[in-house]
């Protein structure tokens, strides 16, 4: 059973009736107000909400509205469920976000039906996000999904006042080992350094990139210049390990990467400040080349 679904009603009676009617259809979460609601599926996103439109306090309306205004909750599908059968209440739950609309005393068969079929949709639209954000060949996020992830970390952490590190790494001599062992093999090389990059990123906020080619991005929120320098060093040794064969290198006998490394604490969360930021790291990683690779240096000139 893995999707979930969260009721939200001020009444108990209601929540217990729907959720003996939802029995075993997905995993059941309750709340009886607004702001309780919104905890929770910030918490953990449900797949699904079924939402009381009239609540003490903060409504079902500006629930769903909140949802809208959050990049993380805005996905989740909606079904309001109230007393009201006129076509104004039915069009103001719609114009706020709802997907569907449910009227009091709940029949069973009709609330089944209504949620199996947005379970279907939200699993559906799912899969197809998923695979809009993920690079194909290594199964990291592609440049598109790590950039947008990456603006909404930076503006948490302005929020909170914490560092931000980003890490860019390009595999030595790439070029070069595809024309010696083949593109196929260079495919393989690609994946490899995929792994070694996500067993260094260690949190469950850490995100690991491929931003094109042989270029690669990890992102560390709340990690300070000192945090950031011990990543990219395993990162570094992370790949040195793998001891993948590259004769044709001219650094070393084996595949290796150079990593460029800045670290920022977001005064605000204006992008000017994050472009500087993807910057100073490319200017890292340009004089971590330039410094005879396989290595990682910061653009303060720290390196190893």
């Amino acid at each position: 059973m893995n999707s979930s679904i969260l009721i939200v009603d001020d009444n108990t009676d209601m929540i217990q009736l729907m959720a003996r009617m939802l029995k075993g259809v997905a995993r059941l979460r309750f709340a009886t107000h607004g702001q309780e609601a919104l905890r929770l599926m910030r918490m953990e996103p449900p797949d699904l909400v079924l939402l009381d439109a009239e609540m003490p306090g903060m409504s079902g309306y500006h629930v769903c509205e909140a949802l809208q205004l959050d990049p993380v909750l805005t996905d989740i599908p909606v079904i309001f469920v109230t007393g009201h059968t006129d076509t104004d209440y039915e069009v103001r739950g719609l114009d706020a976000g709802a997907v569907d609309f449910i009227t009091k005393p709940v029949n069973e068969a009709l609330l089944l039906a209504r949620v199996r079929t947005q379970l279907r949709i939200k699993s559906m639209a799912d899969e197809l996000r998923h695979m809009a954000a993920i690079d194909s060949l290594t199964g990291l996020a592609n440049r598109r999904h790590f950039e947008s992830l990456m603006r909404r970390e930076w503006k948490c952490c302005a929020r909170d006042g914490k560092h931000m590190t980003l890490l860019m790494a390009d595999v030595d001599h790439f070029k070069r080992y595809n024309d010696s062992y083949g593109h196929p093999a260079g495919d393989a090389c690609l994946q490899a350094v995929a792994q070694a990059l996500l067993s260094i990123a260690k949190r469950p906020s850490d995100l690991v990139g491929r931003l094109g080619g042989e270029e690669f991005a990890v992102l560390l929120p709340d990690t300070d210049l000192a945090g950031g320098q011990e990543v990219a060093e395993h990162a570094v040794q992370a790949v040195r390990a793998q001891r993948l064969p590259h004769a044709s290198s001219l650094t070393a006998e084996h595949v290796t990467i150079s990593v460029g490394l800045a670290v920022c604490t977001p005064h605000n969360a204006a992008e000017a400040e994050l472009h500087a930021l993807y910057s100073a790291a490319d200017r890292a990683l340009y004089q971590a080349k330039a410094e005879g690779r396989n290595r990682w240096m910061t653009w303060s000139g720290v390196h190893a």
